[in-house]
């Protein structure tokens, strides 16, 4: 007995359906379609109300410290050879994880995701609102910093060894002169600002994507201001580092290369190549 003309049609479509389907599983994201991805999720990060961007922030700033703190664990129990440098440095990876998958608000992620929507639209009142963001993001995150550093200088939480290797990681990186420490933040921008680029087309593979990102930024010994906001809180509040130097030596200067990189470099070039495809919102 034959199959009516109709069914074949309908298994036709079914099949076709599945087939494009498949397709859209498996294929690259065009830069259109990424950048539009990143601009959605900056316009629901600008809409978000000041309270909770505050304390997303806030236990960003608080969970980055794992960075520093794995770095820091494992130059304290890995053996002074030549391959130390390559292997302690995964342990920056530990706290990045932490934020970027637990969604938490970064500073540096913000030069990218939140740049999106104020490119497109051109209101002023869009970049307004971006620049409040990013001062209350930051803020926090370096509210953040200073809670965790407190709390890891003075509670009997770090063994003496590890003590002294989170001291030693925090004198190198606040220690570089002002220049070197702008100049060394603009490849960290560059690199988390194209993370949060590659992140839409990984698809499952974020934790390899962020792992392999934020180590080349240890390896590379570039400056990270909310990573390093930590290491410059934990010798503040000890009385190693004076406010002044800590301000104009590192904190700016690094918060000046990291925005470069992230916004300057990488996102203006990133919405260039895109610019003539996209029409304002």
């Amino acid at each position: 007995m034959s199959v009516p003309t109709t069914d074949l049609h309908k298994d036709d479509l079914i099949d076709h359906e599945k087939e494009n389907e498949a397709v859209e599983d498996v294929a690259v994201l065009s830069p259109k379609l990424i950048f539009e991805s990143i601009r959605r999720n900056g316009e629901e990060e600008l809409l978000r109300p000041n309270r909770a961007l505050l304390f997303s922030g806030i236990a960003a700033g608080i969970l980055i410290s794992f960075s520093v703190l794995g770095e820091a664990l494992l130059r304290a129990w890995l053996p002074d050879a030549e391959w130390r440098y390559i292997v302690e440095n995964m342990g920056y990876t530990f706290g990045f994880m932490l934020v970027i998958l637990g969604r938490m608000q970064l500073f540096t992620e913000n030069t990218i995701t939140t740049v999106a929507p104020v490119l497109v639209s051109g209101k002023p009142g869009n970049f307004m609102r971006m620049i409040e963001l990013w001062a209350i993001v930051l803020g926090a995150n370096v509210i953040g910093a200073f809670i965790v550093a407190g709390f890891l200088a003075y509670a009997p939480v770090l063994a003496p060894d590890i003590a002294s290797a989170f001291a030693e990681l925090s004198r190198h990186a606040t220690g570089m002169p002002a220049m070197e420490g702008m100049m060394r933040g603009i490849p960290a921008g560059v690199l988390i600002a194209a993370l949060v680029w590659m992140l839409p087309t990984a698809k499952g593979n974020e934790v390899l994507l962020i792992f392999l990102f934020t180590w080349l930024i240890a390896l590379g010994d570039f400056t990270h201001i909310v990573a390093g906001s930590v290491e410059m809180a934990y010798l503040l509040v000890q009385g190693e580092l004076g406010l002044i130097q800590a301000v104009f030596s590192f904190f700016l200067p690094v918060l000046a290369g990291n925005v470069i990189g992230g916004t300057v470099i990488f996102t203006l070039l990133a919405w260039a190549q895109i610019q003539p495809e996209v029409e304002p919102k």
